[in-house]
């Protein structure tokens, strides 16, 4: 695989004027869903990141669109994957995060409508794009694991980020509650460059799967999306995993705010950026509007975002939501772009509530000041009102 070849087709989609060339696609396209797990939106360049090395996927999100405000559902990586992929809340799932017989995951919904359906790694990944044709639309999910703890990313990955100081990381103790990945925060700055390592070799990966893609002339015709179960806070807040690294679980934006970018030569606008609060149980009713095809009748809280991401005004009578909403285990979060409410154990506590405008890095706990009252009976009735309704 040549480098210059990489750059040369990457480079190119990322001009507006080439994408707006492209003729409309005569039948539906291949979807490339890119899924990490455990991968927070600050780790990568196209979010500002200027110590973790993703030159590829940066040039991804140059060819697309980005979302700057995107959170997962669930902030663990198997409830978090299964929300995504099946549109289903967390109540609706249940404890187990598997998604049921009964629930209709993406793969699923494609293969009804025609599509041939692939789950990969990597390397599996290149022998099926190499049995793919332009004629026949595909769904190919890769995943990548290898973001989340234990990391083992190769020699040359580990080189790389050891070199780098990684400003900011300044060691925190253990938060008292600390549980899941706690081993990694005696040590934080060598772990981070373990977790960056991990994240660069990611990149290498998804690199060649593109190359592979342009290679077999499917890259004009095939829908991108990269995007993450859940974040994960190495070492923020004296805590490493997601959700799942304090007892009970935690609701810090980096567990729950994740990357996605979507790129689609000629439908989707390069190089262009959205704030709006989107969250992963829009993504099944979005992709879903893209293609023309029905949504799931299961009781789907999400709303398809498909005019963002081409690039079209939402209906004027139809502005898009303030408020999302997450859970997992006894704890829920609503969340608009100022603020963010934590409940646990169905308001028994303990409760959190931050003023992110001014405290972007949560930590001065707002709920007990009775000047947030209106703002939290707002958020708590928007989580109950979600919770209500999308139980079952």
């Amino acid at each position: 695989m040549l480098v210059s070849r990489r750059y040369f087709f990457f480079g190119s989609l990322a001009l507006p004027a080439l994408a707006a060339k492209k003729p409309e696609a005569a039948f539906r396209p291949g979807i490339l869903l890119l899924l990490a797990d455990q991968l927070p939106a600050f780790m990568l360049g196209a979010y500002g990141n200027k110590q973790v090395y993703t030159p590829n996927l940066n040039r991804l999100a140059q060819t697309g669109i980005r979302f700057f405000n995107h959170f997962s559902c669930a902030p663990a990586p198997a409830p978090g994957r299964a929300t995504l992929l099946t549109g289903r809340t967390p109540m609706q799932i249940g404890p187990t995060g598997a998604a049921s017989a009964n629930d209709i995951p993406l793969d699923k919904l494609l293969f009804s409508n025609g599509y041939t359906c692939e789950e990969a790694t990597a390397t599996g990944a290149l022998t099926f794009l190499d049995r793919q044709s332009a004629d026949k639309p595909f769904f190919l999910q890769v995943n990548f694991q290898g973001v989340r703890p234990p990391y083992d990313p190769a020699k040359k990955y580990l080189d790389r980020s050891a070199a780098e100081a990684f400003d900011g990381y300044a060691p925190e103790r253990p938060a008292p509650n600390a549980a899941l990945g706690k081993e990694y925060l005696s040590a934080i700055i060598p772990n981070v460059r373990k977790a960056a390592a991990a994240v660069t070799a990611m990149d290498d990966e998804i690199g060649a799967i593109l190359t592979r893609l342009h290679d077999r002339q499917l890259l004009g015709n095939t829908l991108v999306v990269f995007t993450a179960a859940c974040g994960a806070l190495l070492g923020r807040h004296g805590l490493w995993d997601a959700a799942d690294a304090s007892d009970p679980p935690n609701m810090f934006d980096q567990a729950v705010s994740t990357p996605i970018f979507w790129s689609w030569l000629g439908h989707v606008p390069a190089l262009a950026v959205r704030p709006d609060l989107i969250s992963a149980y829009d993504f099944i009713p979005t992709i879903c509007e893209l293609l023309s095809i029905p949504a799931p009748q299961r009781n789907l809280c999400g709303r398809s975002y498909a005019p963002l991401v081409t690039g079209k005004p939402l209906p004027k009578k139809q502005p898009w939501r303030l408020i999302l909403c997450a859970s997992h285990g006894n704890t829920d979060m609503g969340r608009e772009e100022r603020y963010k409410l934590i409940l646990r154990d169905n308001t028994a506590g303990p409760n959190e509530l931050y003023d992110l405008s001014i405290d972007p890095g949560e930590t001065v706990d707002r709920f007990p000041d009775e000047h947030y009252l209106t703002i939290h009976r707002e958020l708590a009735d928007a989580i109950s009102a979600w919770k209500l309704k999308y139980s079952s």
